[in-house]
């Protein structure tokens, strides 16, 4: 046993290494002071340090890595096999070797991960710092809320340019060259979410991101906010702000959905303001169709013309992906990573967005 231990030391002490890491991380992340001190002090500036150099570049770094991480797992597969196959006598021996060097790299880069970013879904949350929680919601509220919106949407639709066929025809490079005000209202409100938004990266990979069933990333490794450009605009402000809410060190999906529609719509940004009440009403109305499906229709039918069009031009670009086996295993892999990172609801976590949207706007939903 010694000599095999000694016969691949190097990985061992990796495995174990990796090991120690991880065990020490699940132990302490419990711990709320632990993980504040550890996202505030140290991961959070560190983030904010590589962003800064990875930002004097207009290039995705997020996505140079990602292509050279394919192929760099591609050409170590072809090589470890290549090597099992050369090893006559010793080919169980090169293919551990093989085997237990791809997880102690696996091992690395989660548990490198964990300490970037899962650390902060158990250091204080949106909700913790400001006081808003999401609750139960009543019927009542729902609807008054959803209407608000759908309101809301249909005045600021006026707002923005459109094309020939009355679609949104504001264009990405305008709403991405706004995006680092975005948050300058917002901040007003909540001191603890100013930032120094350096803005947010085109995909070049846009439309791989769409048969994949994501509108935007943010890379904790490159503290980069990247966004999907070839899915609609008429909702790409909203991702731009729920990306930026993730550079605010906001790790929980649903609140980072929450404060893409409030930031959007408190930005004084018109492509800005649209896209954040319709985003909202989206969230809303999906709620309120599965409790009072007559009320959504009621409310869906009394939308102006220009917000239909934009609706059904989302739904016809996402249809075309729908239930596709790379949207389906990413969204699959997505799902565990965030509840490894301690979100029990895992990608069913963006629902949640509703209770806190009702919270916040109830009241003045329901004034007179």
């Amino acid at each position: 046993m010694k000599d095999f231990f000694l016969r691949h030391r190097t990985l061992h002490l990796w495995l174990l290494a990796d090991i120690a890491v991880l065990a020490a991380y699940f132990a302490a992340r419990g711990n709320r002071a632990w993980m504040n001190a550890l996202t505030e002090e140290i991961t959070g500036p560190l983030r904010q340090a590589i962003g800064r150099l990875c930002y004097r570049t207009e290039v995705s770094v997020m996505e140079v890595l990602a292509a050279l991480l394919v192929l760099a797992c591609a050409g170590y597969l072809i090589g470890s096999i290549a090597a099992v196959v050369r090893a006559k006598g010793r080919r169980g021996d090169r293919a551990y070797r093989a085997a237990l060097g791809a997880l102690c790299a696996g091992l690395a880069f989660y548990a490198g991960t964990c300490l970037l970013w899962g650390a902060n879904f158990w250091a204080d949350s949106f909700q913790d710092k400001s006081g808003i929680n999401a609750q139960p919601v009543a019927q009542e509220d729902l609807l008054a809320v959803t209407a608000y919106f759908a309101q809301q949407a249909a005045a600021a639709a006026d707002d923005v340019a459109r094309d020939e066929n009355g679609l949104f025809a504001v264009s990405r490079e305008e709403i991405l060259a706004d995006s680092p005000t975005v948050y300058d209202q917002l901040e007003e409100t909540f001191p603890f979410l100013e930032f120094d938004d350096p803005g947010v990266k085109a995909m070049t990979f846009s439309r791989l991101m769409s048969w994949m069933d994501f509108t935007g990333v943010y890379c904790a490794w490159t503290g980069e906010s990247n966004v999907n450009v070839d899915s609609p605009a008429c909702l790409l402000g909203a991702t731009v702000a729920h990306e930026l809410a993730h550079q605010r060190g906001i790790a929980s999906e649903q609140e980072c959905n929450f404060l893409g529609v409030l930031a959007s719509t408190t930005s004084g940004l018109p492509a800005y303001t649209y896209a954040g009440w319709l985003s909202g009403y989206i969230y809303l109305g999906n709620a309120l169709y599965r409790v009072d499906p007559e009320s959504y229709w009621a409310i869906r039918d009394a939308l102006p013309d220009p917000v239909k069009a934009d609706l059904a031009y989302n739904n016809a670009y996402w249809a075309q992906f729908q239930d596709n086996l790379l949207q389906t295993v990413s969204n699959q892999v997505y799902d565990g990573m965030l509840k490894s990172y301690g979100d029990e609801r895992g990608i069913q976590s963006y629902g949640t967005v509703v209770d806190l949207l009702v919270a916040y706007y109830k009241d003045v939903a329901q004034a007179p």
